[in-house]
């Protein structure tokens, strides 16, 4: 059972959505608008949210990338009927953990958002990680939580940044291919939750992006995959 946030103007589909999941045995709440969303975030805690982009008062990326600041890994599945791909890179990059577009058939809708809540409530793909591991002097993850960290300061990930960066570090100094990271994320989230080929580039830049100033760089092997190499030990 999970506490969800369910943010949609359209009050037939918010109901639907509502009387659905509380059926799948969540504890439900809901919001009409983006200011009323981000409100409520600030008041009390959920273990994930479902969230319209057209919003009124305040669009549904610009509350994601508000609460990306102080909940950067709380899930979210963008549920929306701008289909084009520039919409679906901009709420990635947003930091959305998945997207879904309207029309939608509810199983697929429910299947998604439980292989994205089982994914925040796992240690990354699973693995018996130690406590702690060390990919650099600088980097400092912890499956247990998940959290990362460069030096003392906290890195701020979505659920799918983190399980890519764990998966990369586990990996660190061997090649990753785009195969491995596109089967384990399949494997979890099962077929209908798979994440597009194309999407993996947008992770992996905006993990290139928060990794910068560091010693640490995702390294494009041509025709291969990903490496993490550090480049304070060539």
């Amino acid at each position: 059972m999970a506490h969800l946030l369910i943010v949609e103007d359209d009050e037939l589909l918010r109901d639907a959505l509502s009387a659905q999941l509380a059926q799948a045995g969540h504890v439900i709440e809901t919001a009409n608008d983006g200011e009323a969303a981000l409100d409520q975030l600030r008041r009390r805690a959920y273990d994930g949210m479902v969230l319209d982009l057209g919003l009124p008062k305040v669009d549904g990326l610009a509350v994601l990338q508000q609460l990306r600041r102080t909940l950067p890994a709380l899930p979210v599945l963008i549920l929306t009927a701008r289909d084009g791909i520039e919409d679906r890179v901009a709420g990635l990059n947003a930091g959305a953990d998945d997207y879904l577009t309207k029309p939608f058939n509810r199983d697929e809708l429910l299947a998604r958002l439980q292989a994205m809540l089982r994914r925040a409530s796992l240690p990354a793909f699973g693995g018996s990680s130690p406590a702690s591991q060390t990919a650099s002097g600088s980097l400092r993850i912890d499956p247990a939580v998940p959290r990362a960290w460069l030096g003392e300061e906290p890195i701020e990930l979505t659920q799918r940044e983190w399980e890519l960066l764990a998966l990369l570090v586990r990996c660190s100094g061997q090649v990753v291919s785009r195969e491995d990271v596109l089967t384990a994320w399949q494997s979890e989230a099962g077929e209908s939750g798979s994440v597009a080929s194309n999407a993996l580039e947008v992770y992996v830049h905006r993990l290139r992006r928060k990794l910068a100033g560091s010693t640490l760089n995702i390294r494009n092997i041509r025709g291969l995959g990903y490496m993490l190499e550090d480049n304070a030990h060539p």
